[in-house]
């Protein structure tokens, strides 16, 4: 989860990417309370990769806040930009 201003700033396009430049699986979402949701999977240092961009992201966002859970695989193959959750932007 991440928090800030981090919708209406390519966050999520950017966010997809970067995690194709690095072989990451996964999705991005925004979500109504203003946050970003991403799930990342795959290589360690690809995920890691990925949570270090999170916590700066785009130029024109401001990443007050990244909460990072580890779960189990799913299984995903490729990143998607998924739709936003309760009517975010």
């Amino acid at each position: 989860m991440v928090s800030g201003t981090v919708q209406g700033v390519f966050y999520r396009d950017t966010c997809r990417r970067v995690a194709e430049e690095h072989g990451v699986s996964g999705w991005v979402r925004n979500r109504a309370d203003g946050r970003v949701e991403a799930v990342f999977e795959g290589d360690p240092d690809g995920v890691e990769t990925l949570v270090r961009w999170a916590r700066l992201g785009p130029p024109s966002a401001d990443v007050r806040a990244v909460e990072v859970r580890d779960e189990e695989p799913e299984g995903l193959t490729g990143f998607e930009v998924r739709h936003s959750t309760g009517g975010g932007a």
